[in-house]
């Protein structure tokens, strides 16, 4: 009997997820994608490496420091993740640096270059002193490091010059200094035609302006990284907004965790300022490039050079939403299942804004995550509000960095009269659902959304995510006693049609898993997931394996299960797909199940199945059920967008030498384009077979 718990079954969930940055990091190096996109996913690898190190390193470190021995899985104790980790960014960050200069050298003849002060035409020069003038000095803050000038607090993400500086009238007299570039100064300075300086080597220009009487003898650019997991002891907290402001304050002031420098960074200069921040001697990176990968997004966004980006694609409204009538009346009618972002978000937008403006309807339930700012669905909400119908809203407060965000919605829907909830002690609500009730012909009737993303307009054009809409009776009753159960008190907080975590949602697909395993090779299991951690369903997915169940795997990022070890997992095949959008949904197909597919808010981690409040809904709506196989198949199908995970935890780009190319992003753009114009101009019977043939000409 094979012990399932054997540690040399699982990956490293911490260095599972560096295996899926490096996926991002191997977009930016294809060929075959456009400059400026390759040049996207170099700006999205930074991003996420410094969320990474805020949250996931400094949590290593705490749990170090504390002395605790606490592992997953793959049972690594916390300083060898630390060590691993380590050996990995410093070894990829070679890569990293290559293709930087190989993308930014390759846009040069396309009309972008990033150059220095000193690359620069005279005029030029005229140019960015007049900027620094304008711009740069009355904002840029010079501070002298002595003993009567103590080194200054540097918060989260601070970048600025260490300066190493001689006085003019006694060359004997040599200092530190510290210059901080603030957040309101854009990265690089543009001169206009696609020229980019980098802010600092026009400020080293300028540093005896910043501080007269002294000339410069070296300088090197810096960038600090803090611990910036906000811990609230919710059981004290008698206000939760206001402990969880102090709680954003301290987020600036966390222990510092990695500190980047720039290529002129001596032994002395490092030696500086490490006195002062005290990381790590691992923990430091020089680049000899300019720092801040993310700072790259100003490139990429500039609108007079987006033919080097992929060719934008506009969602498009189907049938049947895609007519003047009434979205209730629509949804009385049939359950509609939306695959955004090829499919568009409006429909969902315009079920709260129609429902704030419908004198019919009485009360809208909601719950908000991240919302984004500028919100139609927020200012919507507070319209119903204002207008007397009943608003009740679920805003996480605790959704990590949108907290701010949160809390500015939060104050604003309570003010315009909402009742809002800030989310349930000791757990974070992850769930995606809203409710509108309504008065007809006498009586209350119901409308549902579910979904697997966020009600944000902005990432559903760049996530793929999938709304469920009904009016269905028991969908929507369970969803009343779930708005009751975040508003009062339960100590059950059970549903009967949905499935809510933390109570029943891991046991609900563990069972399924189960029934699965029950089948043999008649069984077949597809999971699309953003992340798959938690152990127990990865055990109860090895024996479904040895049973000879066919499972295939669509896990975007960390995937801690092991495929392909021969007796365990021969018959487990994990992918992860990565390119033009944002692979977000979360969307299940169990082949021996009454229900058969499901969809969900939850990722299959411990997080997400034990301390969140989330949802889990059965798609039993013949033609919904029919589009999401046919997605999930369609990306099983993808030799193009995915990437194999092996059984050494590495993953091999899939190839398609000799067979047809399938990137599903690009066939479901192509599809919906089809069906949208199809609409047009030939009959709705027409129009309705085009729909259900959904994918499979692909």
């Amino acid at each position: 009997m094979l012990n399932l718990k054997n540690p040399n079954l699982y990956n490293n969930r911490e260095l599972s997820w560096l295996q899926f940055n490096t996926r991002v990091l191997k977009q930016a190096q294809d060929e075959s994608l456009p400059l400026l996109e390759r040049l996207k996913f170099l700006a999205i690898y930074g991003t996420n490496l410094d969320e990474f190190y805020m949250i996931r390193v400094a949590g290593l470190k705490k749990l170090f420091s504390a002395g605790i021995i606490v592992s997953g899985a793959d049972r690594l104790t916390p300083l060898q993740q630390l060590r691993e980790i380590r050996s990995y960014l410093h070894q990829e960050q070679q890569v990293v640096e290559h293709c930087r200069s190989e993308i930014l050298t390759k846009l040069e003849p396309e009309g972008i270059s990033v150059k220095l002060y000193d690359e620069v035409s005279n005029q030029d020069k005229h140019k960015l002193n007049q900027y620094f003038n304008e711009n740069i000095y009355p904002v840029i803050i010079p501070i002298a490091v002595d003993a009567t000038h103590p080194f200054p607090h540097l918060n989260n993400l601070s970048f600025g010059l260490i300066v190493k500086l001689r006085d003019t009238d006694n060359e004997s007299i040599e200092r530190f200094g510290i210059i901080r570039v603030p957040r309101v100064l854009e990265r690089f300075v543009e001169l206009g035609d696609g020229v980019y300086v980098p802010i600092e080597s026009v400020v080293e220009k300028h540093v005896s302006e910043l501080f007269p009487g002294y000339e410069l003898i070296k300088y090197a650019s810096f960038r600090v990284t803090r611990n910036a997991d906000i811990a609230i002891e919710e059981e004290e907290a008698d206000d939760f907004m206001e402990i969880l402001e102090e709680g954003l304050k301290l987020r600036r002031k966390g222990e510092m965790v990695r500190l980047e420098v720039g290529a002129n960074a001596d032994d002395e200069i490092i030696n500086f300022i490490n006195k002062h921040t005290n990381v790590y001697k691992d923990d430091i990176y020089t680049f000899h490039t300019f720092l801040n990968l993310a700072s790259l997004w100003q490139i990429v966004s500039n609108r007079d050079f987006a033919h080097l980006l992929l060719p934008p694609f506009k969602p498009k409204t189907l049938p049947p939403f895609d007519t003047s009538e009434d979205i209730f009346a629509t949804l009385e009618k049939q359950d509609v299942l939306v695959y955004h972002p090829y499919e568009s978000f409006e429909p969902v937008v315009k079920l709260i804004q129609n429902a704030a403006k419908d004198p019919d309807v009485v009360s809208i339930k909601m719950t908000l995550y991240r919302s984004g700012t500028n919100s139609p669905i927020v200012k919507a909400l507070m319209d119903a509000s204002e207008s007397g119908k009943q608003v009740t809203v679920m805003v996480e407060l605790k959704a990590r960095f949108d907290e701010e965000n949160n809390l500015i919605w939060a104050k604003a829907l309570e003010k315009s009269g909402a009742h809002v909830i800030y989310g349930i002690k000791g757990f974070k609500v992850h769930a995606k659902a809203a409710l509108v009730t309504r008065r007809k012909n006498g009586k209350l009737k119901q409308y549902a959304h579910l979904g697997t993303g966020n009600y944000n307009p902005s990432t559903a054009k760049i996530y793929t995510d999938m709304s469920y809409m009904t009016s269905k009776d028991e969908v929507t009753n369970d969803l009343t006693r779930f708005f009751h159960f975040l508003t009062g008190f339960s100590k059950k907080g059970k549903l009967n049609e949905l499935y809510m975590a933390p109570s029943q949602i891991k046991p609900k697909l563990l069972s399924l898993v189960h029934n699965e395993t029950r089948q043999g090779q008649n069984g077949h299991i597809i999971a699309k997931i953003n992340s798959l951690v938690d152990e127990d369903i990865i055990r109860a997915l090895y024996k479904a394996s040895q049973a000879g169940v066919k499972v295939e795997l669509i896990v975007r990022g960390i995937c801690c299960l092991k495929p392909g070890i021969e007796g365990v997992s021969e018959n487990i095949r994990v992918i992860s797909i990565l390119g033009k959008y944002l692979e977000h949904a979360r969307a299940f197909y169990f082949k021996n199940d009454a229900s058969q597919v499901y969809i969900s808010s939850a990722d299959w981690m411990p997080r997400n199945l034990v301390r969140r409040i989330e949802l889990l809904t059965a798609i039993k709506d013949e033609a919904a059920q029919k589009k999401i196989i046919q997605i999930l198949k369609l990306q099983c199908s993808d030799n193009v967008l995915a990437h194999e995970l092996q059984n050494d935890g590495t993953y091999i780009k899939l190839k398609h030498d000799g067979v047809k190319a399938i990137n599903n992003h690009k066939l479901l753009e192509e599809y919906v384009n089809k069906i949208a114009k199809a609409t047009k101009k030939e009959t709705s019977t027409y129009v309705q077979q085009l729909v259900e043939r959904l994918f499979i000409e692909s």
